[in-house]
Protein backbone atom coordinates (compact mmCIF):
# COMPACT_ATOMS: atom_id res chain seq x y z
CA UNK A 1 0.00 0.00 0.00
CA UNK A 2 1.78 3.40 -0.77
CA UNK A 3 -0.59 5.94 -0.93
CA UNK A 4 -1.07 8.37 1.64
CA UNK A 5 -3.60 10.84 3.09
CA UNK A 6 -1.89 13.10 5.35
CA UNK A 7 -4.72 15.44 6.06
CA UNK A 8 -8.08 13.60 7.03
CA UNK A 9 -10.50 14.03 9.95
CA UNK A 10 -11.40 10.82 10.85
CA UNK A 11 -14.53 9.92 12.52
CA UNK A 12 -14.87 8.07 16.31
CA UNK A 13 -15.45 4.47 17.24
CA UNK A 14 -17.17 1.58 14.79
CA UNK A 15 -17.28 4.62 12.11
CA UNK A 16 -13.43 5.03 12.21
CA UNK A 17 -12.95 1.57 12.06
CA UNK A 18 -15.21 1.44 8.81
CA UNK A 19 -13.40 3.96 6.60
CA UNK A 20 -10.07 2.90 7.78
CA UNK A 21 -10.58 -0.10 6.09
CA UNK A 22 -12.08 0.91 3.39
CA UNK A 23 -8.94 3.16 2.85
CA UNK A 24 -6.77 0.15 2.98
CA UNK A 25 -9.00 -1.74 0.17
CA UNK A 26 -8.31 1.65 -2.29
CA UNK A 27 -4.56 1.41 -1.01
CA UNK A 28 -4.02 3.89 1.64
CA UNK A 29 -1.03 2.77 3.84
CA UNK A 30 -0.64 5.99 6.54
CA UNK A 31 -3.80 8.20 7.43
CA UNK A 32 -2.75 11.36 9.41
CA UNK A 33 -5.85 12.16 11.83
CA UNK A 34 -5.86 15.99 12.37
CA UNK A 35 -7.34 17.77 15.45
CA UNK A 36 -8.86 20.70 15.27
CA UNK A 37 -9.23 21.79 18.94
CA UNK A 38 -8.35 20.13 22.27
CA UNK A 39 -10.89 18.52 22.80
CA UNK A 40 -11.49 16.96 18.90
CA UNK A 41 -7.08 16.24 19.18
CA UNK A 42 -7.96 14.10 22.23
CA UNK A 43 -10.66 12.00 20.08
CA UNK A 44 -7.74 11.85 16.99
CA UNK A 45 -5.48 10.84 19.52
CA UNK A 46 -7.77 7.70 20.49
CA UNK A 47 -8.55 6.72 17.12
CA UNK A 48 -4.75 6.75 16.09
CA UNK A 49 -3.85 4.88 19.33
CA UNK A 50 -6.38 2.25 18.47
CA UNK A 51 -5.32 1.57 14.65
CA UNK A 52 -1.95 0.63 12.89
CA UNK A 53 -1.30 2.62 10.18
CA UNK A 54 -2.78 6.32 11.75
CA UNK A 55 -1.02 8.74 13.13
CA UNK A 56 -2.75 12.12 14.82
CA UNK A 57 -1.86 15.91 14.95
CA UNK A 58 -2.94 17.91 18.34
CA UNK A 59 -4.00 21.98 17.73
CA UNK A 60 -6.04 24.33 17.45
CA UNK A 61 -8.05 25.00 13.73
CA UNK A 62 -8.61 28.88 13.04
CA UNK A 63 -12.64 28.47 13.14
CA UNK A 64 -11.46 27.19 16.86
CA UNK A 65 -9.09 29.55 17.82
CA UNK A 66 -11.72 31.58 20.50
CA UNK A 67 -11.33 28.49 22.84
CA UNK A 68 -7.35 28.73 23.19
CA UNK A 69 -4.63 26.44 23.61
CA UNK A 70 -4.96 25.29 27.27
CA UNK A 71 -4.24 21.71 27.30
CA UNK A 72 -2.30 21.54 23.87
CA UNK A 73 1.37 21.19 24.77
CA UNK A 74 -0.13 17.61 27.12
CA UNK A 75 -1.17 16.36 24.16
CA UNK A 76 1.67 16.46 22.68
CA UNK A 77 3.28 14.06 24.35
CA UNK A 78 1.68 11.32 23.60
CA UNK A 79 2.23 8.24 21.11
CA UNK A 80 1.16 8.48 17.35
CA UNK A 81 1.16 12.57 18.06
CA UNK A 82 3.47 13.57 15.02
CA UNK A 83 2.69 17.58 14.57
CA UNK A 84 1.19 20.89 15.56
CA UNK A 85 -2.03 21.68 14.11
CA UNK A 86 -4.31 22.23 12.21
CA UNK A 87 -3.42 25.74 12.79
CA UNK A 88 -3.37 29.01 10.71
CA UNK A 89 -5.78 31.54 9.53
CA UNK A 90 -8.93 31.82 8.27
CA UNK A 91 -10.67 35.00 6.78
CA UNK A 92 -13.11 33.78 4.88
CA UNK A 93 -15.64 32.42 7.28
CA UNK A 94 -13.89 34.56 10.25
CA UNK A 95 -15.60 32.22 12.85
CA UNK A 96 -12.94 33.52 15.32
CA UNK A 97 -12.40 37.51 15.75
CA UNK A 98 -9.01 37.72 13.86
CA UNK A 99 -6.57 39.12 16.14
CA UNK A 100 -7.38 35.80 18.49
CA UNK A 101 -6.52 33.63 15.34
CA UNK A 102 -3.05 35.54 14.67
CA UNK A 103 -2.27 35.33 18.71
CA UNK A 104 -3.22 31.71 18.32
CA UNK A 105 -1.62 30.33 15.41
CA UNK A 106 1.69 32.40 16.71
CA UNK A 107 1.08 30.42 19.79
CA UNK A 108 1.35 27.44 17.92
CA UNK A 109 4.05 28.32 15.62
CA UNK A 110 5.97 28.94 18.61
CA UNK A 111 5.20 25.50 20.35
CA UNK A 112 6.05 23.99 16.86
CA UNK A 113 9.67 25.26 17.07
CA UNK A 114 10.01 24.72 20.62
CA UNK A 115 8.76 21.15 20.72
CA UNK A 116 10.69 20.41 16.85
CA UNK A 117 7.65 18.61 15.44
CA UNK A 118 6.14 19.88 12.12
CA UNK A 119 3.34 22.44 11.42
CA UNK A 120 0.24 21.76 9.63
CA UNK A 121 -1.22 25.30 8.75
CA UNK A 122 -4.39 26.25 7.18
CA UNK A 123 -4.71 30.04 5.29
CA UNK A 124 -7.72 30.73 3.13
CA UNK A 125 -8.18 34.57 2.01
CA UNK A 126 -5.10 35.24 4.82
CA UNK A 127 -1.56 34.98 3.02
CA UNK A 128 -0.38 37.72 3.80
CA UNK A 129 -0.92 37.52 7.65
CA UNK A 130 -0.02 33.81 7.17
CA UNK A 131 3.12 34.54 6.11
CA UNK A 132 3.75 37.23 8.17
CA UNK A 133 3.23 35.65 11.22
CA UNK A 134 5.55 32.38 10.36
CA UNK A 135 8.20 35.05 9.28
CA UNK A 136 7.86 36.53 12.84
CA UNK A 137 7.54 33.42 14.76
CA UNK A 138 10.09 31.53 12.36
CA UNK A 139 8.93 28.99 10.39
CA UNK A 140 8.83 25.37 11.32
CA UNK A 141 11.76 23.60 9.83
CA UNK A 142 9.03 20.77 8.59
CA UNK A 143 6.09 22.92 7.54
CA UNK A 144 2.94 21.82 5.27
CA UNK A 145 0.55 24.83 3.51
CA UNK A 146 -2.52 22.03 3.51
CA UNK A 147 -5.29 21.86 1.30
CA UNK A 148 -3.28 24.67 -0.70
CA UNK A 149 -5.88 27.32 -2.14
CA UNK A 150 -3.00 29.87 -3.30
CA UNK A 151 -1.75 30.17 -7.19
CA UNK A 152 1.76 29.76 -8.22
CA UNK A 153 2.68 33.14 -6.56
CA UNK A 154 1.71 31.78 -3.04
CA UNK A 155 2.92 28.48 -4.02
CA UNK A 156 6.52 30.15 -4.45
CA UNK A 157 6.65 32.30 -1.52
CA UNK A 158 6.01 29.13 1.15
CA UNK A 159 8.26 27.22 -1.22
CA UNK A 160 10.60 29.87 -0.28
CA UNK A 161 10.31 29.28 3.21
CA UNK A 162 11.22 25.98 2.96
CA UNK A 163 7.10 24.68 3.20
CA UNK A 164 5.62 22.02 1.61
CA UNK A 165 2.44 22.17 -0.60
CA UNK A 166 -0.43 19.58 -0.04
CA UNK A 167 -3.31 19.40 -2.35
CA UNK A 168 -6.96 18.24 -1.96
CA UNK A 169 -9.84 17.54 -3.83
CA UNK A 170 -10.10 21.07 -5.21
CA UNK A 171 -7.31 20.36 -7.73
CA UNK A 172 -10.21 18.31 -9.69
CA UNK A 173 -12.49 21.20 -9.62
CA UNK A 174 -13.15 22.98 -13.09
CA UNK A 175 -12.80 26.22 -11.66
CA UNK A 176 -9.36 25.62 -9.84
CA UNK A 177 -7.29 26.89 -12.53
CA UNK A 178 -4.52 28.60 -10.52
CA UNK A 179 -4.35 25.80 -7.70
CA UNK A 180 -3.29 23.17 -10.93
CA UNK A 181 -1.26 26.17 -11.87
CA UNK A 182 0.10 26.03 -8.09
CA UNK A 183 0.85 22.34 -8.53
CA UNK A 184 2.98 22.46 -11.64
CA UNK A 185 5.09 24.79 -10.10
CA UNK A 186 5.79 22.74 -7.06
CA UNK A 187 8.60 20.19 -7.03
CA UNK A 188 7.56 16.78 -6.62
CA UNK A 189 9.65 16.60 -3.37
CA UNK A 190 7.78 19.23 -2.02
CA UNK A 191 4.24 18.12 -2.80
CA UNK A 192 1.82 16.04 -0.52
CA UNK A 193 -1.53 15.14 -1.42
CA UNK A 194 -4.50 14.55 1.14
CA UNK A 195 -8.53 14.41 0.95
CA UNK A 196 -9.12 16.95 3.82
CA UNK A 197 -12.50 14.43 4.53
CA UNK A 198 -15.03 14.11 5.19
CA UNK A 199 -14.28 17.21 2.95
CA UNK A 200 -14.16 18.12 -0.31
CA UNK A 201 -14.66 15.38 -2.55
CA UNK A 202 -12.97 15.28 -5.59
CA UNK A 203 -14.38 15.31 -9.09
CA UNK A 204 -16.49 12.54 -10.11
CA UNK A 205 -17.52 12.12 -6.40
CA UNK A 206 -18.58 15.79 -5.57
CA UNK A 207 -21.67 16.09 -3.61
CA UNK A 208 -21.16 12.95 -1.89
CA UNK A 209 -18.79 12.20 2.00
CA UNK A 210 -15.53 12.66 1.48
CA UNK A 211 -13.01 9.57 3.03
CA UNK A 212 -9.38 8.58 2.79
CA UNK A 213 -10.21 5.99 0.02
CA UNK A 214 -9.94 8.59 -2.44
CA UNK A 215 -6.96 10.14 -2.32
CA UNK A 216 -5.78 8.22 -5.29
CA UNK A 217 -8.27 10.42 -7.47
CA UNK A 218 -6.41 13.65 -5.85
CA UNK A 219 -3.20 11.94 -6.62
CA UNK A 220 -4.05 10.78 -10.02
CA UNK A 221 -4.96 14.41 -10.43
CA UNK A 222 -2.07 16.01 -9.44
CA UNK A 223 0.36 13.46 -11.58
CA UNK A 224 -2.15 14.73 -14.93
CA UNK A 225 -1.75 18.22 -13.89
CA UNK A 226 2.49 17.57 -13.88
CA UNK A 227 2.11 15.54 -16.57
CA UNK A 228 3.57 12.36 -14.59
CA UNK A 229 3.00 9.10 -14.23
CA UNK A 230 0.24 8.45 -11.12
CA UNK A 231 2.73 5.95 -10.14
CA UNK A 232 5.54 8.28 -9.40
CA UNK A 233 3.32 10.67 -7.80
CA UNK A 234 2.08 7.70 -5.30
CA UNK A 235 6.01 6.72 -4.31
CA UNK A 236 6.70 10.45 -4.12
CA UNK A 237 3.98 11.55 -1.68
CA UNK A 238 4.27 8.58 0.44
CA UNK A 239 8.17 8.80 0.84
CA UNK A 240 7.41 12.33 1.50
CA UNK A 241 5.00 11.97 4.21
CA UNK A 242 7.25 9.60 5.86
CA UNK A 243 10.56 11.82 6.16
CA UNK A 244 7.97 15.05 7.11
CA UNK A 245 6.14 13.41 9.94
CA UNK A 246 9.22 11.12 11.10
CA UNK A 247 7.11 8.22 10.41
CA UNK A 248 10.31 5.42 10.21
CA UNK A 249 12.38 7.27 13.38
CA UNK A 250 13.35 10.70 13.87
CA UNK A 251 12.08 13.14 11.47
CA UNK A 252 14.26 14.94 9.06
CA UNK A 253 13.67 18.22 6.86
CA UNK A 254 11.77 18.07 3.56
CA UNK A 255 13.70 21.02 2.18
CA UNK A 256 15.48 21.28 -1.19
Amino acid sequence: MAWADHHCHLPAGDAAAEVISDARSAGVGVLVNVGTDVGDSRRAIAVAESHDGVWATAGVHPHEASSGTDGLEALLGHDGVVAVGETGLDYHYDHSPRPVQRRVFAAQVELANRRGLPLVVHSRSAWEDTLSVLDREGVPSRTVMHCFTGGPDEAEECLRRGAVLSFSGIVTFPKADEVRDAARVCPLDRLLVETDSPYLAPVPHRGRQNRPALVPVVGAAVAATKGLDVSEVEAATFRTTRAFYGLDGEGSDVVV
